[in-house]
């Protein structure tokens, strides 16, 4: 059965890493990168975030109804896009696995430093960690503690949480 997964955690934990590994071992899986549509999409930011999660849900609906994963890696300090892709998960019927890639702040904010690509203030980013803490705290998603460097403890964590050591 297909089932979406929402890898959801800081800038630079390994979410679109895993995201990827976890759809070449498992054929037929959309790593859906959200920011990667919005990319695409031409206009004022604000704008283009929301088409772009239009169109995510939309594919993902799509995906999911041919009986394939959908992993979506993306940072969200705020329930309504979960909330919206749980809705789906439920209208299609399959499982919803929310996961948060999870580093400590401090840890979160170097990585997010190292990475060179991050277009807000340390402040930002330290609200943004914030944010995710407090989503965390109101949503109880299955939490895997990110090891900078070690993608492969990552991915085994997600694979035991999603009941599965293997191939798909």
């Amino acid at each position: 059965m297909a089932r979406l997964i929402v890898l959801n955690g800081p800038p630079g934990c390994g979410k679109s890493t895993i995201a990827r590994r976890y759809a070449d071992d498992h054929l037929g899986t959309l790593a859906l990168d959200v920011d990667r549509v919005r990319d695409l999409i031409s206009g004022a930011p604000g704008e283009t975030g929301r088409m772009a999660r239009d169109v995510a849900v939309a594919a993902a609906r799509v995906h999911l109804a041919s009986g394939h994963d959908v992993v979506v890696p993306q940072f969200l300090g705020r329930p309504e896009f979960l909330d919206r892709l749980a809705d789906l998960a439920a209208d299609v019927g399959v499982p919803f696995h929310e996961v948060v890639l999870y580093d400590s702040k401090e840890n979160a904010l170097r990585r997010f430093a190292a990475r060179g690509t991050v277009r807000a203030t340390p402040e930002e980013l330290s609200d943004y960690h914030d944010n995710l803490v407090a989503l965390m705290a109101a949503r109880r998603p299955t939490v895997i503690h990110s090891r900078e460097g070690d993608p492969d403890h990552t991915y085994r964590a997600l694979l035991a949480v999603l009941g599965g050591s293997g191939q798909g």
